[in-house]
């Protein structure tokens, strides 16, 4: 399983959306990484039902579901750390 694209950002406790390649050429859009009162855990895609209720699209095994929120913030952490890392222009120096 491999993240095939992350978008970060700011929406209230989620913290980046990403869609996922398994070994077998499938990608799954639609998960969520979201910041709760235990730190960043991974919210499946889902649908919202006749009853209102937001339900899972997507099923799998625990182990793999470990396997998916590991990945998730490990790419969320590390891409986090390279935007860190870049250089700060300073702004005074700008002519315009």
């Amino acid at each position: 399983m491999q993240i095939e694209r992350m978008n970060k950002g700011s929406w209230g406790k989620i913290k980046a959306f990403f869609d996922l390649q398994t070994e077998d050429g499938f990608t799954i859009k639609g998960f969520k990484l979201v910041e709760g009162t235990n730190g960043l855990f991974v919210g499946f895609p889902s649908q919202k039902g006749n009853d209102d209720e937001y339900h899972d699209t997507v099923w799998v095994e625990k182990e793999v579901r470990e396997q998916v929120i590991e990945l998730a913030k490990r790419e969320y952490e590390s891409s986090i750390e390279q935007e860190q890392e870049l250089p700060v222009m300073p702004t005074e120096d700008i002519p315009f």
